[in-house]
């Protein structure tokens, strides 16, 4: 069935169906043994994203005459709530690489370019290890490359290096050899790259969030770039892969309750119908949660056309005009994403209202939803949005670019 047959809306696109008929078959693999994965744990979902590497979904955004699909920013998302919808654990795991290949496709005809579309379009996937734990107001990372012998070597910690595990090459954020902000690739399985599923928080528990210690891990000085050269949207483009996800997750909750309404037969004395499907107040609840769902996936694929503007932006040749798309793409984000995250946990909430207590068995799972939403929102705190976009609305202030973890501008 289409999106539409779905009443979930019309794709972004005339072509979409076709992007996301060619996936959908291993969507519903994933998805079938998604609560089996969270419940127990026992294994990390290699095989899964390993299927998914094979049918292309990580070479999506490279240009078809460089191997890929080259799907817009709508389409991609719109993929993404579907897999979300599935698991958004791997989505989660994926979101490092989507954000490395984004920057690749922004990158300018060359060898670098080149050396990249041919990696990915082969089915390699990236990892991300950016982040350090320290004074928040640090200006560099501890995390260094220096030279040793002949050779370039990478020495550091990084902390919620989330899809490194499951990854070909990890890209890196770290100090160059004369101090300056510098990003690397090095490969998952140099000898001196250690990734440890050490992630212990009570949502998105199959990501492997985790740690990952180099140690001399060998850099191919080809693959280090100065950090400002990073395409520039990226701070949008990656709240962009939490907002599919989120809004996967409701349709998720949408579906999985209006199944266990259907099915049960249990009711209460004081009900509205002899059975929790003939109950308009049941009814009501499973309607929200579905209209939340709703609402959440149309407000994702409005983010993503900004930020698509900001992709063709780059390659107008007008510096200001891409500027300006940039700030405008980062401010539709911030906007939509205390709304999305709204939405998603209050539908995370209520879908106990519809089904009882027997709703909170832990073999059911139900409470994945909550926990997984609530961990994504908890990445890049939404406290901050309402105001950046209130400053913005009142002062004209524009957003804070290109924010990440351990670093403040006071």
């Amino acid at each position: 069935m289409t999106q539409i047959d779905n009443a979930w809306g019309a794709g972004p696109s005339a072509r979409y169906e076709t992007l996301a008929e060619r996936l959908r078959p291993i969507f519903a693999q994933i998805a079938a043994g998604a609560v089996e994965r969270e419940l127990n744990r026992e294994k990390l979902p290699v095989a899964e994203i390993a299927q998914l590497k094979q049918a292309g979904l990580g070479a999506l955004r490279i240009p078809e005459a460089e191997g890929g699909l080259a799907p817009t920013l709508p389409e991609l998302a719109n993929i993404l709530i579907e897999l979300s919808e599935a698991d958004s654990n791997i989505t989660q795991a994926l979101r490092g690489h989507f954000g490395f290949v984004e920057d690749v496709v922004n990158k300018t005809a060359g060898e670098s370019r080149k050396r990249w579309t041919e990696r990915i379009a082969h089915g390699e996937i990236a990892g991300n290890a950016w982040t350090e734990i320290g004074d928040a107001k640090q200006d560099v990372f501890s995390t260094r490359i220096s030279k040793k012998g002949d050779r370039l070597v990478l020495n550091g910690t990084k902390y919620y290096t989330t899809g490194s595990l499951f990854a070909d090459w990890i890209d890196v954020g770290a100090t160059g050899l004369d101090g300056e902000g510098i990003v690397l690739q090095v490969r998952r399985d140099d000898p001196g790259v250690d990734v440890i599923d050490d992630w212990d928080g009570f949502g998105q528990t199959l990501t492997a969030s985790g740690t990952t210690i180099f140690t001399d891990a060998t850099v191919d000085p080809e693959d280090v770039v100065v950090d400002d050269d990073k395409f520039r949207y990226g701070a949008a483009f990656y709240q962009l892969v939490h907002l599919a996800t989120l809004a996967g997750i409701g349709r998720a909750m949408a579906n999985e309750t209006a199944a266990a309404v259907a099915a049960r037969k249990r009711s209460y004395s004081n009900a509205a119908g002899p059975r929790s499907s003939q109950d308009p107040q049941v009814l009501q609840v499973v309607g929200r949660i579905r209209s939340n769902a709703y609402a959440a996936g149309a407000i994702v694929l409005q983010v993503a056309q900004a930020i698509e503007r900001a992709y063709e932006a780059h390659f107008a040749g007008h510096a200001d005009l891409e500027e300006k798309a940039n700030a405008i793409a980062e401010l539709e984000t911030s906007q939509a994403v205390t709304v999305v995250t709204n939405l998603v946990l209050e539908a995370s909430t209520i879908i106990f209202d519809a089904l009882g207590a027997s709703s909170t068995r832990k073999p059911i799972g139900l409470d994945r939803h909550w926990r997984n939403a609530r961990t994504l929102s908890s990445h890049n705190p939404r406290i901050y949005k309402d105001r950046i976009v209130g400053d913005y609305a009142v002062n004209g202030t524009p957003p804070p670019y290109q924010w990440r973890i351990g670093h403040s501008p006071l």
